[in-house]
């Protein structure tokens, strides 16, 4: 009975003492889940900026061959694709989802894909798909970490692209949603959008002074593109990197539930035993007064 008793007391303990790290992740996910909304919508005024100087440079310029997606491919090159992905684990299925979802996705692709990815785990599972992988990047852990992370794969795909060794580029990525905790979803970034970029230039423009381009008209464009690039890459890292917190989040959350379940079967447990225990002393007491009683007459 002892061993018993000291034995449910040390499984106690450990459940306890696993319970309180599990509620301590789970108070960083949450945390975490925040700053990277917050980037995103903080992002959105920026990328407001980006998109009225695009709209000004495509109503007086047009498309250019840099930019614009031609009307007929008589090659067809490489397509290069960045998954975001995590390093670490106790997020469900977050990298299957994305694994399966770039795989599917490629697969309709006519041109032969070329694959970065931003996270060791999700590398592995594109590996295991048979996918070529070109590289790979370490996952941000703040949002101040995104930026640098942006910068090099701006670099890394721009050289291969501006070589055409790689004639268009995706993005696939977790984004938050409101039905479940997330969804993967993709954007082409290059070549942009020839309906996209028509339907940007013909918006009407919000005030009555209408902007002109000063200056060189394909620098200006140029730096505008690559501002959009960086957007692009910036919000799908913040998204990617909310959702994998959303989705550890949910891990934790039933983790502490299945946590808070054994600890009351073991507590149960635990005082089961010790009554029993006590009813066990009760009786030797009531059965010696009861043989001493016997004696005496």
């Amino acid at each position: 009975m002892s061993d018993t008793m000291a034995s449910l007391r040390r499984k106690i303990g450990g459940a306890g003492d696993l319970q309180s790290v599990v509620r301590t992740m789970k108070a960083v996910a949450a945390s975490s889940i925040g700053q990277y909304e917050n980037s995103v919508n903080a992002l959105a005024d920026y990328y407001r900026t980006v998109e009225l100087g695009l709209r000004t440079c495509f109503r007086e310029s047009g498309p250019t061959s840099l930019i614009a997606e031609p009307k007929r491919r008589t090659v067809v090159g490489t397509v290069g694709a960045v998954v975001f992905g995590s390093d670490q684990g106790l997020v469900g299925r977050f990298n299957d989802v994305v694994a399966d979802y770039t795989v599917k996705m490629l697969a309709a692709l006519p041109a032969e894909p070329e694959v970065w990815a931003v996270g060791e785990r999700v590398q592995a599972r594109l590996a295991d798909a048979g996918l070529p992988l070109r590289g790979l990047f370490s996952v941000p852990n703040s949002v101040k970490a995104i930026t640098p992370l942006v910068g090099q794969i701006l670099v890394e795909t721009e050289t291969h692209h501006s070589q055409s060794e790689v004639t268009e580029l995706h993005l696939f990525y977790n984004r938050p949603t409101s039905g479940e905790i997330y969804a993967p979803v993709s954007q082409r970034l290059l070549p942009l959008d020839e309906n996209w970029r028509r339907n940007l230039a013909e918006l009407p423009w919000p005030t009555r002074n209408l902007p002109e381009v000063i200056g060189g008209g394909a620098a200006t464009l140029r730096a505008l593109i690559r501002e959009y690039l960086f957007v692009s890459l910036f919000r799908a890292c913040a998204e990617s990197l909310a959702s994998e917190n959303a989705s550890r989040l949910a891990a934790m959350q039933r983790a502490d539930k299945n946590i808070g379940e054994l600890l009351e079967d073991l507590n149960r447990t635990f005082h089961r035993f010790r009554q029993s225990g006590i009813d066990e002393e009760l009786f030797d007491v009531i059965s010696g007064f009861e043989a001493l009683g016997v004696e005496e007459k």
